[in-house]
């Protein structure tokens, strides 16, 4: 199963994001699936593709060109894509991919959920998107989405919604729930 993980990139991070990502990069290939990231260094980015690597999984990075200008570009990829621009890293990892998850992060993540779901939405896939509240990263979040659905711009009864998730071992779960399901 292809797994596309969002997430960060950045180095400044607390390191229990990072340990979160490196366990869940672990447990992606141990159970034989392929880790999809955007192939860049640095943050979450760096740990998930560690944990895949560390347990030998297959590991395909899609990065932007002006990631690899600033040489950014992860070396533990198996395979690594490279794009004109981060809109083309999104269609090609929306394609590539089986099951979104997506990591604490910053404008880049919640660009990739949102646009995600956004395509959801309007029936361009049925993929699962899993988004892990680790730590209660996400809450407030989540709450603007609870107000938003309260003053009905969202649907009370959508047709495509994130799973949310606190922990990497209930995320598993439902990757491989879904992949019982595909």
């Amino acid at each position: 199963m292809n797994i596309a993980v969002f997430c960060s990139s950045s180095n400044h991070i607390a390191d229990h994001y990072k340990q979160a990502a490196f366990e869940l990069g672990e447990l992606i290939a141990e159970g034989g699936n392929t880790l999809i990231f955007g192939g860049a260094t640095g943050g979450l980015m760096d740990s998930i593709s560690k944990g895949a690597h560390c347990k030998n999984g297959k590991i395909i990075g899609v990065i932007a060109q002006a990631i690899i200008n600033m040489n950014r570009q992860s070396h533990l990829c198996t395979e690594l894509i490279e794009v004109e621009n981060l809109s083309d890293r999104k269609v090609q990892m929306k394609a590539l991919a089986d099951v979104f998850v997506v990591l604490p992060g910053s404008y880049g993540t919640l660009d990739e959920m949102l646009d995600i779901i956004a395509s959801g939405i309007v029936g361009e896939h049925k993929k699962p998107l899993i988004l892990l509240n680790f730590d209660g990263f996400y809450t407030a979040f989540l709450n603007q989405i609870d107000f938003m659905r309260s003053e009905s711009f969202i649907p009370s009864e959508e047709k495509y919604k994130p799973l949310i998730v606190k922990d990497i071992n209930h995320c598993m779960e439902l990757i491989n729930l879904s992949n019982k399901n595909s």
